[in-house]
């Protein structure tokens, strides 16, 4: 996972938790969820991303497929 930190992905995040520590690493953010069976908030919009519900239901919800 260290080939993922860059710099460029933190000005593009659209994380709205500021004090996470894999905020701008993807690979991190993305692992992290996944062992937790959550999405990340980068999937969201970002109204739906400030709602802190990263699951399968609220995804679909957001994105209008159920």
């Amino acid at each position: 996972m260290e080939n993922c930190i860059s710099g460029k992905t933190a000005a593009h995040c659209s994380c709205t938790c500021t004090a996470c520590d894999k905020r701008g690493n993807c690979c991190m953010c993305v692992a992290y969820h996944n062992e937790r069976g959550e999405i990340p908030g980068c999937f969201f919009s970002a109204d739906a991303e400030r709602s802190y519900d990263r699951s399968l239901a609220r995804l679909g919800k957001d994105r209008g497929i159920f």
